[in-house]
């Protein structure tokens, strides 16, 4: 199991080159996250949902996800409540103080998962969740040491030095452990070290003379990387380009994966707007997914993107909207079964001539059609993971085809598209007919896909010597 003293530590990239290195030997090798808090997440080849991250390192084992990869999703709705997914499944929507007393139920399902995942690979990297030291939340934990205890797996655990404090780091984590939990961890990684490491030696061996624990491995910071992020947005872009996408940050995104295929795309740049930030002129506006569609639409008009977007489209600049970013440009989101809070009706943007009613079925699919705009036989993939029903008037377009039928709209002036789709830039051919449709001359056509791999391939061969660590050890 891989833990980490800090969220953001290097937990899931651990997980994602361990996983390519033995998957390189042979070894059937599978990821787990027993319990994981995340606005990014994917649709699984059972039909259900689990998050972003773990989809990754299935990809990097060469497996089809799978909801056993992660069978307990918190998805935030708020500051404190969560919809709680279990393989894959809404079970329920609960409070922080709720969830506490539900986690004995939810661990059973976690052990229901590690106990399938036993029967059909021989080796399974499993990730914790945040740090083990998050004393307030030991009991009834299922997500780093509760489970570690429960299925006697050793630890390793992960810091980033990136970050400052990375000795105070690990031993702050062990001094807030039970013995029994400070023997489980076997050995300690730094992660994104960059400098002279003969400068670091000191500290390494005052660290294992100090814990009796070796240091597994000291691994690189690496720059450039194409992965799907956990959770947090990557506001970094190494493109500058001549195409200017804006997204507005909302407090729910969701699936902000969905512009990764953009942001490696040499000639855009894209540009997260937080809160306080100002608007600024662009080519192209996305309004993202959201996990909460009506409390993000209020965000929204109260940030004035309303004005701004009705300016932006005088001048004739383009829009997209996905999932919760396409509800919110009709005239009305209904919620009248309360999925989002109190039931009752919000008053869309006004752009396109469509209205949405909130249901709690929530639909999960992977899809794949042709673009509804432009050359026709340009193919699309993704997925859609939403809660609602959109109906369009005979006025609007459709965005693409999917499996022969409409999906989405596009205003009558073709200024505005709509679409439930997560990924739909993913496929190159897409991405360019997309960027063609909003504007951008280009030839390019970046391949995420392959990016992605070349990714795990570069994380993988700096983590060989952690993984030749980790098979001298006794355990």
């Amino acid at each position: 199991m891989v833990q980490g003293t800090t969220s953001d530590a290097g937990k899931s990239t651990v997980v994602v080159a361990l996983c390519r290195l033995l998957q390189r030997q042979g070894v059937r090798v599978v990821p787990m996250k027993p319990q994981n808090m995340a606005l990014n997440s994917a649709v699984t080849i059972d039909g259900g949902e689990i998050g972003r991250a773990q989809a990754l390192q299935a990809q990097a084992a060469r497996l089809p996800a799978h909801t056993d990869m992660n069978p307990v999703l918190l998805k935030p709705s708020s500051d404190t409540g969560a919809q709680v997914i279990i393989h894959g499944k809404v079970r329920a929507d609960m409070n922080a103080r709720d969830y506490q007393q539900y986690k004995t139920i939810a661990m059973g399902a976690v052990l229901e998962s590690y106990a399938r995942l036993q029967r059909n690979y021989n080796a399974i990297i499993v990730e914790g969740a945040g740090s083990p030291a998050e004393v307030n939340l030991r009991e009834r934990d299922i997500a780093n040491m509760g489970f570690a205890e429960a299925v006697d797996c050793p630890v390793i655990l992960v810091a980033d030095i990136d970050r400052g404090g990375v000795f105070a780091h690990f031993l702050g984590t062990l001094a807030c452990l039970s013995e029994s939990e400070q023997k489980r961890i076997v050995g300690f990684v730094i992660n994104r070290f960059r400098g002279d490491i003969s400068l670091l030696e000191p500290g390494l061996k005052w660290l294992e003379e100090k814990t009796g624990k070796p240091v597994l491995a000291v691994l690189p910071y690496l720059h450039g990387l194409q992965l799907d992020a956990e959770d947090a947005i990557q506001s970094s872009q190494s493109n500058s380009g001549k195409f200017k996408i804006i997204v507005p940050v909302i407090p729910r995104i969701s699936n902000h994966t969905d512009f990764d295929a953009l942001r490696a795309h040499p000639d855009v740049d894209l540009q997260f707007i937080s809160l306080g930030m100002a608007i600024p002129a662009a080519d192209l506006i996305i309004l993202p997914g959201s996990k909460n569609t009506r409390d993000d639409l209020d965000f929204l008009q109260s940030q004035g993107w309303r004005v701004a977007i009705e300016k932006h489209l005088r001048y004739g600049g383009k829009v997209i909207g996905i999932c919760g970013g396409y509800q919110m440009l009709g005239q009305v989101v209904s919620d009248p079964h309360g999925v989002e809070g109190k039931p009752g009706d919000s008053i869309g943007l006004g752009l396109l001539d469509i209205t949405t009613e909130l249901t709690s079925e929530k639909r999960l699919e992977q899809v794949t059609g042709t673009c509804a705009f432009g050359d026709l036989t340009v193919p699309v993939e993704g997925y859609e993971i939403h809660m609602g029903i959109t109906y369009a008037s005979n006025d609007t377009l459709p965005a693409f085809k999917i499996s022969g039928e409409d999906e989405g709209a596009r205003s009558p002036d073709d200024l505005i598209l709509g679409t439930y789709l997560h990924g739909l830039f993913d496929h190159p051919d897409a991405c360019h007919a997309l960027l063609n449709w909003a504007g951008l001359q280009s030839d390019l056509k970046p391949d995420l896909a392959a990016l992605r791999e070349q990714s795990i391939d570069r994380i993988a061969d700096a983590c060989e010597p952690l993984l030749e660590a980790l098979q001298q050890l006794p355990c």
